[in-house]
């Protein structure tokens, strides 16, 4: 028999009904479903991912494609602005996301949170309005078409426009996620949330080729059977007696047995969610992380990715500045570092690959844009330093938020999003000059003035740089003059920051009119006092007229600060 195991990510505000519609769908639950977790039923909220699961009768499509069954598996996501880590690992690994929101309140600040992640993770989305059981039932029906339009309205702009809402009320009778300790529960209007759910389903990407990567989420031992970690195949597939790593560890263990929702199995592919039993290891060490084929997830300590702005992000992303990086389960600080194509060309294959071949220019912050988050511009990099290490993959989903901002701000904290295109492995990449290779350089401009000419191919500057500077790095630079002559620096003269200017083709006449040519003594002594005063004072005003422009890239991390034209 062969079935399709569709993740279903089910998202909103803290006391929207998210665990009881859960609870009202599913058939099988895992372990941690429906808040088993005792602190999550001391403080009545979720707090972590739950997952349950229940079987429908496959559309069409499936069918045409050879499924004989449909599985929908839940990913009941936590709604606390607290917990947005956690909701963002969850989102990660989802087909499809269910938005739930509580018709009496409407939009609240973490359903908009919600609502960029599924823009980020995934291109479905189906609305769910609950609790209209809360709604007199003379004026139920005008609160529900009026609190559609409105809604219509807000996702006209995002990727989802047009996704079907459904009203529904998973817990008739109660005001939220209290219901979900009652074994039963009454419903209303759950059977047009079944079949709208299902005219949505669509056959993703499911391939067992490529190397077994799996997203742990919960992990637990069973005395004298081993380890077992719960999660999601995110790429390849998994056998019994398939040999993986558990990549923190570094540690190579046996697969001894698999169940898929307490049903065993053999094999398991790409988007399962399954529960994989290994030979003993301690699960304290594992919360939450990946697991895979033998060396196919790298330890990185940097990461490089296209970057893209969340559009309801109202704060400038600046570079060199530090945010919350979330890759899977896991979320450090980072600081980024930006910059663009230098030609500002965009490669049609979204550059799923970094070109080092290519130099890059440094952005100081991310350029303004009034498009939507999806029509993100296209050219825009970032590299990340982390200040801890993460474990992923390549083409893993980064977003970078402000956790510390004020949960109570009403404001949107995501940031920014991308795709990991590469990074370092090495912790000393810095020191080691490993960071080299990533040519990004920074525009240059200095000014300044023409002092006076020595013949008419050689000129005296100052105020181009400072008494410190090491000028012999710039020796050989070409320079413009404001006058229209180029030349080069020749080298410096004397120990105040002046330099000695090369002209090749020499200085106009007009050029050399506002300077005079080096006086001899005699010529001094025969010259009038005040005239010559006024003479070079007239010269010296215009002479500073004359302009030098020397202009040049310096590289953001080249150890020789080697300047190039």
């Amino acid at each position: 028999m062969t079935i399709l195991n569709f993740n279903v990510g089910i998202l909103g505000h803290v006391d929207s009904g998210k665990t009881s519609l859960a609870k009202a769908l599913s058939t099988v639950a895992s372990t941690n479903a429906f808040d088993k977790n005792p602190q999550s039923q001391e403080r009545g909220i979720t707090l972590d991912l739950g997952f349950s699961s229940f079987p429908l009768d496959p559309p069409e499509q499936l069918v045409t494609a050879g499924y004989d069954q449909l599985q929908i598996t839940l990913v009941d996501c936590p709604g606390h602005a607290s917990l947005i880590r956690t909701i963002i690992g969850g989102a990660q690994i989802i087909d499809m996301m269910l938005l739930v929101i509580d018709i009496v309140k409407g939009i609240q600040t973490q359903t908009a949170e919600c609502l960029v992640i599924g823009e980020i993770t995934c291109d479905k989305m189906l609305v769910v309005l609950n609790k209209i059981d809360l709604i007199d039932e003379k004026q139920r029906q005008e609160t529900i078409v009026k609190m559609t339009k409105r809604l219509q309205k807000t996702f006209e702009k995002t990727k989802f426009a047009n996704s079907p809402i459904v009203s529904c009320s998973a817990s008739v009778g109660g005001s939220g996620d209290e219901q979900i300790s009652q074994k039963t529960c009454n419903t209303l209007h759950l059977d047009d949330l079944i079949s709208t759910l299902k005219s949505c389903i669509y056959i993703p990407n499911r391939s067992a080729d490529g190397p077994f990567v799996f997203a742990v989420d919960h992990c637990f031992a069973i005395k004298g059977q081993g380890t077992v970690m719960t999660g999601t195949i995110l790429s390849g597939c998994v056998r019994i007696n398939d040999t993986i790593e558990i990549t923190e560890q570094k540690e190579a263990r046996k697969v001894k047995s698999m169940q898929m929702f307490r049903k065993p199995i053999e094999r398991a592919i790409q988007g399962d969610r399954v529960g994989i039993c290994v030979t003993q290891f301690d699960p304290d060490k594992l919360e939450r992380g990946l697991i895979a084929s033998v060396g196919v997830i790298k330890t990185f300590y940097a990461l490089i990715l296209r970057m893209n702005k969340v559009h309801y992000f109202k704060h400038e992303i600046e570079s060199r500045t530090k945010y919350h990086i979330t890759v899977a389960h896991s979320t450090v600080m980072g600081k980024i570092i930006l910059f663009n194509n230098s030609d500002n060309s965009v490669n049609e294959d979204k550059d799923k690959i970094f070109d080092y071949s290519r130099e890059y220019e440094a952005l100081d912050q991310y350029p303004t844009t009034t498009d939507s988050l999806s029509t993100p511009t296209p050219n825009v990099y970032a590299l990340i330093e982390l200040e801890t290490s993460v474990t992923c993959q390549l083409n893993s989903i980064v977003i970078g938020s402000r956790l510390d901002t004020n949960i109570n701000a009403n404001v949107c904290r995501l940031a920014f999003y991308g795709h990991v295109l590469d990074g370092f492995t090495d912790i000393d990449y810095m020191t080691k000059n490993e960071i080299e290779k990533i040519r990004i350089y920074k525009n240059k401009e200095k000014t300044g003035v023409v002092e006076r000419m020595v013949d008419i191919y050689t000129i005296i500057g100052k105020d181009l740089f400072k008494k410190e500077t090491n000028i012999n790095l710039f020796i050989g630079c070409k320079v413009i003059l404001t006058s229209g002559e180029q030349g080069y620096i020749e080298s410096s003269f004397g120990q105040s920051g002046k330099i000695k200017i090369r002209i090749p083709n020499g200085l106009s006449a007009e050029v050399q009119q506002m300077f005079p040519t080096t006086k001899t003594k005699k010529q001094k002594q025969t010259t009038a006092k005040d005239d010559d005063i006024d003479h070079e004072e007239k010269t010296d005003r215009r002479a500073n007229n004359v302009k030098i422009i020397l202009k040049f890239k310096k590289y953001l991390f080249s150890h020789t600060n080697s300047i190039v034209q």
